[in-house]
């Protein structure tokens, strides 16, 4: 059976990103996952805001889902379009445990527009499904590989991201199933 991931909206995000982030989940993992939309919705919450950097700490936006949140499915990855960063970095794509049930991605400077380039939706969606998997990634159990063309590359850049893959590679693939007992 599969592992069932709930994509929860925190602030605004477009309904063809859930749509596209819930087929390329599927697909990465082929088939060990099965992800859906919820039908709950977050505002941001005002706590995770640091006026000095304006930006949103990406571990009070998730101990506030945690603390403030029923999960339908086995794990939640949380979508927002905010800036995030933990503390020592100074912006982070995404958030999540290591192994646990919460995620959670920003679209913020996955958009085209933020490095000054035209607006490119198969670009935008295309980053957006790269760091959904990667953080769904973690929570499943895989750290980060090495291999620069696998989706759990660690991507301290937009360069970064666009370089790797959409999916774990094969190695990363039988560290997951023999994580899951498969």
């Amino acid at each position: 059976m599969p592992i069932s991931v709930e994509l929860l909206r925190v602030g605004r995000v477009s309904p063809a990103v859930l749509e596209v982030v819930e087929r390329g989940l599927e697909e990465a993992y082929e088939g060990l996952v099965s992800a859906f939309t919820s039908d709950a919705h977050f505002e941001v919450p005002a706590e995770a805001y640091d006026r000095r950097r304006y930006q949103y700490c990406s571990s009070v936006v998730l101990s506030f889902l945690k603390a403030h949140y029923r999960p339908e499915g086995d794990k939640v990855l949380a979508i927002t379009h905010v800036d995030l960063f933990v503390p020592r970095l100074n912006f982070v794509f995404g958030e999540a445990e290591c192994p646990g049930r919460f995620a959670i991605i920003s679209t913020c400077r996955l958009r085209p527009e933020f490095y000054g380039d035209p607006p490119n939706e198969r670009l935008f969606l295309e980053r957006c499904v790269k760091e959904a998997v990667h953080e769904v990634g973690h929570t499943l159990g895989l750290r980060h590989c090495p291999n620069r063309s696998c989706v759990m590359c660690f991507s301290n850049s937009i360069w970064d991201t666009d370089r790797k893959g959409m999916r774990p590679c094969g190695r990363c693939m039988a560290e997951l199933r023999s994580l899951l007992g498969l």
